[in-house]
């Protein structure tokens, strides 16, 4: 499976940000799901999960300082990459 992310560190707090899909952030049962599935992945960090609107407004998902502080990033200065999860 190929996730797009990014691995963020902000005032001493790593912490992994991953883009889904809506139909993953609709439902909290999905959400904790996926984001027990790809924690091995990105282990002792929380995971943000993220998704967009319609319109392409980001919305987040999970600690909500990381939550507050990722309000304030505009989406194309989040160093996004491609993470192979098998």
């Amino acid at each position: 499976m190929l996730v797009h992310g990014a691995v963020i560190i902000e005032q001493g707090v790593t912490f992994a940000i991953i883009s889904v899909k809506p139909s993953v952030t609709q439902y909290t049962v999905r959400l904790t799901k996926f984001r027990q599935a790809i924690a091995p992945y990105f282990p002792n960090m929380p995971i943000i999960l993220m998704s967009q609107d319609k319109n392409g407004t980001p919305h987040y998902y999970g600690r909500k300082d990381i939550v507050e502080f990722l309000k304030t990033v505009p989406l194309n200065r989040i160093p996004w990459k491609v993470y192979h999860i098998y």
